[in-house]
């Protein structure tokens, strides 16, 4: 049971993670590359933020 979760949450997160560097390559954003190297470098941190603060300014 615990590992099915954990599974399901791994998949999540990297659904996440891709979405997040699709999304932000296709914006508009004037700190693109910036809100890339950050999504890259802190995978799960970086998409939160991106999707809290630099989604919603553009």
């Amino acid at each position: 049971m615990n590992s099915s979760l954990s599974y399901f949450l791994s998949i999540l997160w990297f659904v996440l993670w891709i979405v997040a560097i699709v999304d932000c390559a296709r914006s508009r954003n004037p700190n693109k590359v910036v809100w890339i190297i950050v999504i890259i470098l802190l995978p799960f941190l970086g998409s939160l933020l991106y999707f809290l603060f630099a989604r919603r300014t553009v």
